[in-house]
């Protein structure tokens, strides 16, 4: 479990494609994103979650109709407002820069942005950038002596230099946060100019991209259907030769079909549009954790287990089964007398590698986040655990997303400075807190966000190695 130091913010660390025979985009940055209307990405709040887990999805007439009216599906996946795509009229683009303006329920803790937005109290904005962009470039250099680190203690290491000025100029451009008088830059809004310097910074050497599932590439509840507008752009990074992953706290084992539900729309994208083995080869999935490791078969385009023994590290190869037991007994325990202290009643849900508790009737996010923190203080393991918040309930995983990460950069050959990974959840509580010891970051607060932040890294691919890009 990480402790306060690994908790710091490290937001400021981090965070293909061409397609042959396809015209020309039309040109993307924030200040074009003006042109586009401020519901673009709306529709995606307003879908019904309540439909079944498991969807039958009729392609082929689809398929048919559109082979025999000479489009191709490139064009259709990349332009999903047209009526005939096979992915539906919901799925809207993610570019339009007024998704950068919706936090949804973003909990917003962060030791160095909240440095950050004291500073303006007696700085302007671009003096703000201009001083923590030298500190950063000196704190590479020297991590335990840099006056960043006397700054702010919590902070941890910086994989990539970060140009902010650029990044918050770009952002000016836009929202004019330089043109306020009284009301400087909130969380968000100083979270979004790290994360345009950071895709910026991670674009040129990136090798492996990988993301959290609920909440950044499909809303809480929901899971990866055919129309969501993230395909697109997870199939061009694997054409830009980028290793995808998904790391997930969700844990099935032995039932790859329970992971293939939750990523039905994805898989299905693959087959109908014949997507070849050594693209789809680029794809996996990290369950539990770290526990967990699926790569798509070449003919069938379905999800199997890689063996334990091609992608395990040493530590983790050296967890005893009696450490582990004991670790989710303990961890149960702590959790149910939590809920009783708190006069919530819950469900208990026992898997193999997990143990957590689903309120039994509607609570508020702090009762989940007292719990979570509870767990973290007083669980004493010898083996790495997390216990986390997930927004509707409280669980306990072995390993965390740090050991996952770790096991597929050894797996690919990737370095920290060549991986980036994209989360929701960086808070005290949140389990993608423990990939910022490891890679660079990026944080979003929403599918819309990672849409966003995802097109402008394609974008800079396409730059950095003279590929065509679609729109």
């Amino acid at each position: 479990m990480p402790t306060s130091a690994h908790v710091a913010s490290r937001q400021s660390r981090s965070f293909g494609l061409g397609i042959i025979g396809v015209t020309s985009p039309p040109k993307f940055s924030l200040k074009s994103a003006r042109t586009f209307h401020r519901n673009a990405s709306d529709t995606a709040t307003s879908q019904n979650t309540d439909a079944p887990v498991e969807k039958t999805v009729s392609v082929s007439k689809t398929a048919e109709s559109i082979a025999v009216a000479g489009v191709g599906y490139w064009e259709l996946l990349n332009n999903p407002e047209q009526e005939q795509t096979i992915f539906g009229g919901r799925a809207r683009s993610a570019t339009d820069a007024n998704v950068l303006r919706r936090k949804g329920h973003l909990k917003e803790q962060d030791y160095l942005i909240d440095y950050m937005r004291k500073m303006h109290e007696t700085h302007t904005c671009e003096e703000v950038m201009f001083k923590m962009e030298r500190w950063i470039t000196e704190h590479r250099q020297d991590p335990k002596r840099s006056r960043l680190r006397r700054l702010v203690p919590q902070l941890g290491s910086f994989f990539c230099p970060l140009k902010l000025v650029e990044a918050f100029r770009e952002y000016d451009s836009v929202f004019a946060l330089s043109r306020r008088k009284y009301i400087p830059p909130n969380f968000a809004e100083l979270r979004h100019v790290v994360n345009i310097a950071q895709v910026h910074a991670s674009a040129e050497n990136l090798k492996l991209i990988t993301f959290d599932a609920d909440g950044t590439l499909y809303a809480d509840g929901t899971h990866f259907d055919q129309d969501n507008a993230m395909i697109a752009h997870i199939i061009n990074l694997m054409r830009s030769n980028i290793q995808v992953a998904i790391v997930t706290a969700a844990g099935y084992p032995g039932e790859a079909h329970k992971f293939e539900r939750r990523l039905a729309g994805l898989l299905e994208a693959f087959r109908v549009l014949k997507i070849p083995p050594e693209v789809t080869n680029r794809f996996h999935i990290m369950g539990g954790e770290c526990n967990y490791l699926l790569r798509v078969t070449p003919d069938t385009k379905r999800l199997e287990f890689v063996p334990d023994d091609e992608w395990m590290t040493p530590i983790m190869k050296s967890w005893e089964e009696e450490d582990i037991q004991k670790l989710l007994h303990d961890a149960e325990l702590i959790l149910i007398e939590g809920g009783k202290r708190l006069n919530l009643q819950v469900d208990v849900i026992s898997k193999t590698r997990s143990v957590g508790i689903v309120p039994k009737q509607p609570t508020i996010y702090e009762v989940l986040e007292d719990i979570a923190l509870t767990v973290q203080n007083q669980l004493e393991a010898n083996v790495p655990f997390c216990a986390f918040n997930g927004g509707n309930d409280v669980f306990v995983d072995v390993g965390n997303k740090s050991l996952g990460l770790q096991s597929l950069m050894s797996y690919f050959g990737c370095k920290p400075q060549e991986t980036m990974h994209v989360g929701d959840r960086f808070t005290l509580s949140g389990n993608d807190t423990a990939t910022r010891d490891v890679c660079s970051v990026l944080w979003v607060a929403n599918p819309e966000e990672t849409g966003f932040f995802i097109k402008m890294l394609l974008k800079d691919i396409r730059k950095s190695r003279w590929q065509p890009y679609i729109e």
